[in-house]
């Protein structure tokens, strides 16, 4: 667990001990907490005046959104990234929530886990950006919020690589396995649009300035990163019918598999029935009757049954191949 808190206005930063006391000193402060400890989060909640809920809604598993409060704003997004697992095709898609407390004066993150998104920020500030320790909490919050949807696209730039190795491998030669990769990658898309659109509502309420500690100098920055977010996901929706059409080829290659495969067969089944025909007319070996086979007598008999068979599945093979069935 860590706790670590920094004062910054336009002449610095300075790093405080206690975040409670440094909630009153002058300038914007940023308390940013990383796997929080028993009782850290409720001890902060208090001296900051959050909702027990708010607390909850960091620790649990909740879509991304945004509330509002008489003396701050929530918004609760996901820092996303796809890692190797046993079930998917490629990666998983893991989210780690974030949580932003946006007060007048004050910014408070927490994180179950440390974000990298956050550490860009975090950075910046003890780099002193002027941009940062001007503009405020809210855009403080606008920058970690930003690092965390421009991860959303290297994201979907590996799932597109993903899709686009299927695709080579539908014209060229499907797998066995290829089939179970494609709906992988389905499915890592509709986690990654399950992702999105709730986030994308979330950011639009930013984007409008609902909340008061919105200042309209910061508006346009939110409006820029909802712009990112209906891109994101547009496509997510053109991947995913990236994906349904590699299917469907996959699918009529199978089938068209299969149906070579009968046709073959049933060439060879009409071939050999003639001739399994013929040879069960002889197989009788009736005699010793007027009435019986007179070729049962005849001395080559049985070398012109053979090479009459061998003409009939000739000519068949002859016209099968001019009909392009074989």
């Amino acid at each position: 667990m860590t706790v670590d808190t920094v004062v910054f206005d336009a002449d610095g930063h300075d790093e405080r001990a206690d975040p409670v006391d440094a909630r009153d000193d002058p300038g914007t402060t940023w308390v940013r907490v990383v796997d929080p400890a028993d009782g850290v989060l409720d001890d902060l909640a208090a001296g900051y005046g959050l909702h027990a809920l708010e607390v909850e809604d960091i620790l649990g598993d909740v879509r991304p959104k945004v509330e509002e409060f008489d003396d701050h704003t929530f918004a609760l997004l996901k820092a996303a990234s796809l890692r190797h697992g046993d079930v998917s095709f490629a990666d998983e898609l893991r989210a780690l929530p974030v949580g932003f407390f946006v007060g007048d004066d004050w910014l408070l993150t927490v994180e179950p886990e440390r974000a990298a998104a956050l550490d860009a920020v975090w950075e910046r500030v003890g780099r002193e950006d002027p941009r940062l320790l001007t503009n405020g909490p809210d855009f403080t919050a606008y920058r970690g919020i930003d690092r965390i949807v421009d991860d959303y696209y290297g994201i979907l730039d590996d799932i597109e690589d993903d899709i686009e190795a299927v695709e080579n491998e539908v014209t060229e030669a499907a797998g066995e396995d290829l089939l179970e990769r494609i709906n992988d990658l389905r499915r890592d898309l509709l986690s990654v649009r399950r992702l999105l659109w709730p986030t994308r509502d979330a950011v639009g309420v930013l984007a409008r300035g609902d909340p008061a500690q919105i200042r309209p100098s910061t508006e346009k920055y939110y409006r820029d990163v909802y712009d990112h977010l209906v891109q994101l996901v547009d496509l997510t929706e053109t991947y995913r019918d990236l994906t349904s059409g590699a299917r469907d080829i996959y699918l009529n290659a199978l089938s068209m598999s299969t149906n070579d495969v009968m046709k073959t067969l049933t060439v060879v089944a009409t071939i050999i029935l003639p001739l399994t025909f013929v040879v069960g007319v002889y197989g009788m070996n009736f005699s010793g009757s007027p009435l019986s086979m007179p070729e049962l007598e005849w001395t080559y008999g049985y070398p012109a049954v053979m090479v009459g068979m061998a003409l009939t599945a000739g000519i068949l093979v002859a016209y099968f191949r001019r009909e392009n069935w074989l």
